[in-house]
């Protein structure tokens, strides 16, 4: 198999991940509920020595930069995009970026210490990482986690678990199309749903309609994600692509009701706001 070509930014000599257009749309979530939370960060922000912090995580960062398919366009990838969001408003005391690719790791290193960050950078599986972050983040602090996996693969529940052991807002990307096409083989036995969504199988008919089984299985991530203490905002954003088709959902899900309004402030009221398959 050949070697994919890695693409580089001629503005920075550094390589750059693909991406489709619809990045922006997640970006942009990102960098308004940076913006609107501002004020709810500051109050974490030292001085004083006791305040706890308000850190930034991400464990599927990407090099930091990214080019939209089929374009010449290169874009901010979402750390980037984050911290200077942050810097605009009230900067995160912390951000910790992980990569299983060391290069992509590197590379986002090395562009935000070019803006004046100082991110602590992994180059780990996503359920080591967030082992790490966990530990270094003080648990009272006011934390912001963007989860943007690349399928539902990754998106293991033990990294939503161990995130919600702190104060963490997090906003999740859910494959939709990843669901849709992959439902039969995910489902299978030590599938990836096994993962995603542990102890599935004693709750979830099999045996029903697909939309109905999808819909199932999506409440029962919920309803698991409620247990942690936290909640999923009620409305979800669904994204999708150029020819309409289904892409992803951002789901938000914070343990404090403020959260969940201001995720309801930025959301566009016109996109789907439930989980329907």
């Amino acid at each position: 198999m050949a070697k994919k070509e890695v693409k580089i930014d001629p503005d920075d000599g550094l390589k750059v991940s693909e991406v489709g257009p619809w990045a922006t749309e997640k970006h942009a979530r990102v960098r308004q509920y940076i913006e609107i939370s501002s004020a709810a960060r500051k109050k974490y922000i030292p001085p004083p020595a006791w305040h706890a912090g308000a850190a930034y995580i991400e464990l599927f960062s990407g090099p930091g930069r990214s080019l939209i398919n089929g374009t010449k366009r290169i874009i901010d990838g979402s750390p980037l995009v984050a911290y200077r969001a942050a810097q605009q408003t009230v900067p995160f005391t912390e951000m910790h970026l992980n990569d299983l690719d060391p290069s992509n790791s590197a590379a986002v290193e090395k562009r935000l210490r070019a803006l004046g960050g100082g991110p602590v950078c992994y180059s780990d599986p996503a359920d080591v990482a967030v082992d790490k972050i966990v530990a270094a983040l003080n648990p009272s602090g006011l934390h912001f986690a963007f989860l943007d996996p690349y399928n539902l693969e990754g998106l293991s529940f033990e990294i939503i678990r161990k995130l919600s052991k702190l104060k963490v807002d997090m906003l999740i990307h859910v494959s939709v199309q990843d669901l849709q096409r992959n439902l039969d083989e995910y489902s299978k036995q030590s599938g990836v749903f096994d993962t995603f969504a542990p102890g599935w199988k004693g709750h979830v008919n099999q045996k029903q309609a697909i939309a109905s089984f999808r819909a199932a299985l999506m409440k029962y991530w919920i309803d698991e994600i409620c247990k942690l203490g936290t909640t999923p905002a009620k409305g979800v954003e669904l994204i999708v692509g150029s020819k309409r088709q289904r892409l992803y959902w951002l789901v938000f899900v914070s343990g404090h009701s403020l959260g969940r309004k201001l995720w309801e402030a930025i959301r566009d009221p016109m996109r789907q706001t439930t989980m329907d398959l």
